[in-house]
This record gives C-alpha cells, structure tokens and sequence, in this order.
C-alpha cells in the first residue's frame, strides 16, 4: 500500500521526522518496505510566468524570455518549441540542484540566460505522474500557481511511503486506516472526517432505481446512490497527482473520485452510467452458463455459475468486486450515474478473479474480506466529492439492500489475562487509552469492550494482548523468564546437541551443508546401480506427486548428492566437499506411517581429495561424539562404491560384538559415470541413530606422564590378503596393557619382497603409568606379538 504523506496528514499530525516516523510504524506492525522521495534531488526550482519572449538575434531555434519568478525578473534563453507568453512553467534558478547537476549562469549563442526552463524528464518525473507533461518540451501548467511557488508544492510532490499490510488487515489498505494506526503509534489525536453531502438534485434514488440480491451469502450489502447533471472531465491536478503517487492512473473526474475514495477510505466503488442500465434496476446475481462481458481493459471474459457478476434487467455490467464492464462504463457523454458501494465474499471474489485472470485493485481488497458498514460512509464521502468537484449534482438518498445480521460483538477486557501473556504490569487505564484509541468501545464498569466492524481478526485474548503489545512499545516489555508452579527452562535434547556436533564438525572439516528434496524419481535407483531386488528400491509412492521426477520419497540420499556435486562439476568447480543432515524413508509392512531414519551423508572430489582424507574426516567426527570403539572393515558386496576402495564402519555393542552403522568410499567408476560425476568421487552414509546411541559426551582426560616412552618398531612380511587393521588388533591384544599406542608407518612391496606377499612396518610406543620400564618387559612383549602374527597370519619378521 502506497501511502502519500501529505495524504496521511489529512487525518493525522505526523509530529515526527520521517525516519523516525517509518521505524515507530514498523515497530507497531505497519512494516515500511521503503520510502519514495518524489522531490529527491529538486532544489531552488519555482514556478515562472513567461512575460515577454522574442527571438534570438544569431539564432533562429532560440528565443529570449522575460520570466517572473515571484521575487525577481529573469532573462532565460530556451529552445523549447512548445512555450509562448502567458505560460506557467518549471524554472531552475542559479544554483538549483536537479537530478542532471547544478544550473549555472551561461550564454548561449552571446546572449546570457539566467536559469531553465524545465521538462518533467529534467525533473526526474514521468507521465505516470504528470499525464498531461508533452512528449518533448518544457512542462507546462494547466492550472493557476503563482510565480515564486516552490515546483515541489505547485506539483504536490511528496514523499510516498510504501507499507506491506498484511492479509489479516484489510483496514489497512486505505489512507485512514493507516492514519488510525499512525495516530495510536505517535500518541496523537486521528482527524475523524466530518463527510456532509448536499443533494442538491430533486426526487429520491428510490424513484430511479431498484436493487435485488439474489445471493446474500456472497453480497451481504449492495449499496448505490444516483447522480444526475454529470460532466464528465479531467480531476484537479491535485487529485490526480495523489492517485499517480499511490500508484494508480488518471483517467477522468468521476472515475478517479472512486478510485480516491478507494485509496481512501478503504472501500472499492464503481460508477455505471445509469443511462445504460436497463430497466432501472440492478441484480446482483451468479452468472448465468454461457454468458460473455467484455470488462474495462477490452478483454471479453466468459463467465459461469460460480462468479457473482452485477447486472441490470437484461444482462452482467460488471464481474462483481473484480472490474466493471465496458457495455456501462463512463464516456464523456454520460449525464447521469449509479455510484455502486458493495460488500462482497472474500473467498468468491478472489477465485472468480484468478479464474478470469485479472487482479484489480477493488479485488485485492475485497478478498480479504472488508468491514460492511463502510459501504454508506465511502458512497457519501464518493457523493461529496463529486458536489465540491463540480461533477455532478446528487440525488436524495441511498438504496440500501443490506442482508448483513445486526452483529454486536464484543470481547472482556481481561488485563491480567493480558500482563500474564506479556509479562507485563500495564495498567487498566492505558490498555483503555490504547484500545478507545484503536475505535473500541469500552465499558470500563463491565470491562467489556465491542469490537470494531472493520477488526474482523481479532477474536481472543491473544489478539488483545497483541494490540496492547505493538503499542505499549515492545522495547518496553523487558525480558524475562516465565515464572509458575509448572515452568521450566528449555534445551536442546541430547539428540539434537549431538546433530549440532556433527554439523559443527563437518563444517571445521572444510564441508559445506547442503540441501536436497525429500522427493525423488524411481530412475535414480538405476543411476547408482541398485540390482532389481535391492531393498532400497522399496519406496513410499505419493499419491499427488509433482511429477515422476518426484513421486517417491527417498530410501538413500546417496543420488542427491551425486547430483550436487556433478551439477557443481559441470560448471567448473575444481572441489567440492559436501555434507547433508536428513531423512530417509523406508515402508513398513502392515503400517500407515513409513519409517523415517535420519541420515548423514557426505560426498567430496577434486585435489587432496582420496579414500584416507574421507576416512580422517570420518575418525574426527567419531573423536567428536566421544566414540572410540569401533573398526573400519573392507565392503565389497556395496553395489553403489568401488569394491577394493570402500569400507563399512562397525561400532561395537555392549556385549562386545560389531554392527555396520555406515559405509565410506570411493564411488564405483559405472555409477560415476552415469551420474555425470568426476572419476574418483568419494562419499559416504551413516545412521545418525547408530552414532548418537554409541556416542558420549563424557570426556576422560589422562594426566601427562612421568615415566618415559619405549619405541620400537617393528616390519613383518605377510600375505597380499591379510588386512592391516586384523594386525593391528592382534598387536594390541599380544602386547598387553603396556603398548600405549601402535600405528602403521609403511606397506611395501618390490623384488625384496616375494610375490604374493607384503611388508607392513609398525610403530610401537611402550609405556607404564607407575614406573620406568625394563627393557626385558618390553623385549618380552616384542616376542609376544611376533609369536602371535606368525601363529595368525603367517608372519615372517623382515
């Protein structure tokens, strides 16, 4: 809602700044998008009378002007064609500041001029604005303005302020309801317009017309008044520039008073030229199969049952609350009117409205559901302005179908109720000041209060908890704990601090979050290889899916980042490493609901990026969540990663056993391919259930040790087949509880090895927490391991 604020000012002293007058708007929940400075970068530019003018003596597109400019006489040389004596026009003095730079004393072909005339592109404006500006040449007046007036004022430029309302708030979507909220957030009185129409005409609106509703249900209130002696012609500039600011377009006097009193007040109106309104009577009606309007903007609509159309005795003359027809608009041979003030279904108005494509103004409004008992004060304030304007003359009274129930609707003024839900002490006596201030009527001896018409949203306690909140200043409601028999402070559940660590440290570890759709396409599972009998292909099928790209809910979130990081390969990004936090979802047998598992998966390529860089990063997320026990064993039976680069993790149990919780590695070179990923991609799946249940977050810590460390290594040739992480349990297990730590160092394999075979070199640290060791209680573990590795594995010492 575009709101001028000279406009506002009409109801309301705006006592403040302009910024600081957005905030406290913003703050009491009229939220500002932005403010528009129509005058912005305009300074000593008036209004000047052109006296005298004769031609350049050593130019012929030239000519000298006398130009008063209220204090003095100034000498200006233009080329416009289209100004001559008489002519009121824009003047930029010496040193005027405009959008195009600063105006400066010059001579143009010898003659010096002393200022310039203006063009509405040399004052930054357009023809939205000034309709009647010419195509090329300077602006021209139509109106009387004395010399010396400030440009700003003479062409009513104004500051616009642009509010997002809410759709909860259609009283908003007008100037006086903006007005009433400015005055209850800057704690001033709102000028309530005393609207006093003449009806000068003779007889009655009953004599000229009559009105019938037949659905009630979708137009509770019809209203209409008749105008006769019209003259149909521009508005006051003034009008015109109010309108062309809040966004709307000029067309003539009649039309613009009701597009006035919609911006206005709230109320969409339309005028019918009564003359072609067949049989003097108005029904507003569902239209009939079959019928055809051409509306306002030339387009022929075809109309059905469900739109409520406005029609005369014959035919529609207008979609109801969305656009009038063209068979009874306005022309400047209309003499007589139907000013039409309608109360309208939300609901009905804004499907009739996406069904016909048109989004109006009136249907933005009527949508959301207006007040009924405005339709009368927008319809005198309409005829009021037509008698001042000098439009028409108004007939006698007002033909009123109202089918709305007499409502009093009222509400208890609970101010404990309203402190407990803020945390406030307000007294009683401001929450009255606040809501007789919002147009409440409050009883202060029962503490009832009745609601407003035009305040359809508020309907609890909560609501008027919420009114007092916005202006009682929400930075005066201190913060505070809740207090109470039941209350308690809240945390995050252990589920949820572990899921923070994992993403805490897959970022530490150089990984972005992503994020993917839940849905997916039956299609992936071949893309990653899946055998047709692989459970992962046992889907949740929707039922209303967008399309086959996404009618199942997915079992592995595997594709989805094969796609992200082939989408960021396609467009050149040399590394990628990514992790995503989510759910899966798998169908249970005999059960409505599908199982949803929580799922982390990671996917990475591009340099530094290899099976051992994946696994480190793994290892630190484990050291993360306080895991310690568990193994990296090799997996080859995973269709979707390479078979001699991939490995399960297993945690181990309570009863000493291991389960897979995840598997890591590099992606099978097919399932690359097909997915459009580089060559050597690595990813990885874990169960976040799995990780939690064997996570920790206690931490042990060891004090630093006072006796000294025992290395020794040690290299032993065994078979091809025997894994590294089967001799690196075997070496604890043979050591005892003094080896403090053991790692590998070295694999080879070369002519001094024999085929078949490879030597694997450990380090070994020995170390006792109570004395120095002997070196014949380390020798004694050394022949320990090498008996155990040979009677094991084979195992030669090299």
């Amino acid at each position: 809602m575009k709101a001028p604020l000279n406009w506002l000012k009409d109801f309301v002293d705006i006592n403040v700044g302009i910024r600081e007058y957005v905030h406290a708007m913003t703050m009491s929940g009229s939220k500002v998008e932005g403010v528009e400075d129509m005058g912005e970068g305009i300074d000593k530019v008036v209004v000047g009378r052109i006296l005298e003018m004769e031609a350049h003596p050593n130019a012929d597109r030239l000519k000298i002007c006398k130009v008063d400019v209220g204090s003095e006489m100034l000498q200006i040389v233009t080329g416009a064609p289209n100004v001559k004596a008489g002519d009121l026009i824009p003047v930029a003095l010496v040193g005027a500041k405009l959008p195009g730079g600063e105006i400066k004393v010059s001579k143009l072909r010898g003659v010096e001029s002393y200022g310039m005339m203006c063009s509405m592109e040399e004052l930054n404006l357009t023809r939205d604005y000034l309709p009647d500006a010419p195509e090329n040449g300077v602006y021209i007046f139509n109106e009387e303005v004395k010399p010396g007036t400030d440009v700003k004022e003479a062409l009513h430029l104004d500051k616009v302020i642009d509010f997002e309302i809410t759709s909860n708030r259609p009283d908003c979507l007008s100037i006086y309801g903006l007005a009433r909220e400015s005055a209850v957030t800057l704690g001033v009185p709102l000028k309530k317009p005393e609207i006093r129409v003449r009806e000068e005409a003779g007889g009655n609106a009953s004599d000229h017309v009559t009105i019938e509703i037949e659905n009630p249900e979708l137009c509770p209130r019809y209203s209409a008044r008749i105008v006769t002696d019209v003259k149909v012609g521009p508005s006051p500039y003034w009008m015109q520039h109010r309108l062309a600011a809040a966004g709307m377009r000029p067309i003539n006097n009649i039309v613009d008073i009701t597009n006035y009193v919609m911006l206005e007040l709230g109320q969409p109106m339309h005028a019918f030229d009564f003359s072609k309104i067949t049989g003097s009577k108005i029904i507003v009606r569902t239209a009939r199969e079959g019928e055809v309007l051409k509306t306002l903007d030339g387009q022929e609509r075809k109309l059905d049952p469900s739109m409520l159309v406005i029609a005369d005795a014959e035919r529609p003359v207008g979609v109801a609350g969305v656009m009038g027809g063209e068979n009874s608009e306005i022309t400047e041979d209309t003499r007589m009117i139907l000013l039409e003030s309608a109360n309208f279904n939300g609901t009905s108005i804004r499907l009739t409205s996406k069904k016909l494509g048109i989004r109006s103004e009136a249907s933005l409004r009527f949508e959301k559901g207006l007040d009924p008992e405005n339709t009368i004060k927008a319809l005198d304030r309409c005829a009021e302005l037509i008698e001042l304007l000098g439009a028409g003359r108004v007939v006698r009274g007002i033909v009123d179908c109202n089918k709305v129930p007499k409502r009093q609707d009222t509400i208890r003024l609970d101010v404990d109720r309203i402190n407990g839900l803020l945390g406030t002490d307000i007294p009683v006596e401001k929450m009255v000041e606040i809501f007789r201030a919002l147009e409440f009527e409050v009883d202060t001896n029962t503490m009832m209060m009745k609601i407003p018409s035009f305040r359809s949203d508020i309907e609890s306690a909560a609501d008027l908890a919420e009114e007092i909140a916005r202006f009682y200043d929400y930075n005066n409601i201190k913060p505070s704990l809740l207090s109470g028999k039941e209350a308690m402070r809240g945390k995050k559940s252990y589920k949820q601090r572990m899921e923070d660590v994992i993403r805490n440290t897959m970022c530490a570890c150089g990984l972005n979050e992503a994020y993917t759709f839940s849905f997916t396409s039956p299609r992936v599972f071949d893309s990653i290889n899946l055998p047709a009998d692989h459970p992962l292909r046992k889907a949740v099928v929707i039922s209303n899916p967008l399309g086959e790209d996404y009618s199942i809910m997915r079992t592995t979130m595997l594709p989805d980042m094969l796609r992200v990081l082939a989408t960021n390969y396609s467009r050149k990004i040399e590394t990628a490493r990514l992790f995503e936090l989510a759910f899966v979802y798998h169908p249970v047998e005999g059960q409505e609901l599908p199982e949803q598992k929580s799922v982390l998966t990671l996917g990475m390529y591009g340099e530094d990026c290899d099976f051992l860089e994946l696994k480190g990063i793994v290892e630190e997320l484990l050291a993360a969540m306080g895991i310690s026990d568990f193994e990296f064993r090799p997996e080859r039976e995973d269709p979707i990663f390479h078979p001699g680069r991939t490995a399960s993790l297993m945690l181990k149990n309570a009863d000493g056993t291991f389960r897979k919780a995840g598997v890591l590695g590099e992606i099978h070179p097919e399932v690359a391919e097909k997915t459009e990923c580089p060559e050597r991609t690595y990813a990885a799946t874990f169960e976040v259930a799995a990780l939690i249940e064997a996570s920790t977050p206690d931490r042990k810590f060891k004090p630093l040790p006072k006796y000294p460390a025992v290395p020794r290594d040690i290299a032993v040739v065994v078979k091809d087949e025997v894994y590294v992480a089967d001799l690196l349990r075997a070496i604890r297990k043979a050591a005892g509880d003094i080896l403090e730590d053991v790692s590998l160092f070295d694999v080879y394999k070369g002519s001094q090895v024999p085929a078949g075979m490879k030597s694997t070199a450990f380090a070994l640290t020995f170390r006792s927490p109570e004395r120095t060791l002997k070196d014949e209680e380390v020798n004694a573990a050394m022949d320990r391991i090498l008996k155990s590795l040979e009677h094991q594995f084979g195992a030669k010492l090299r």
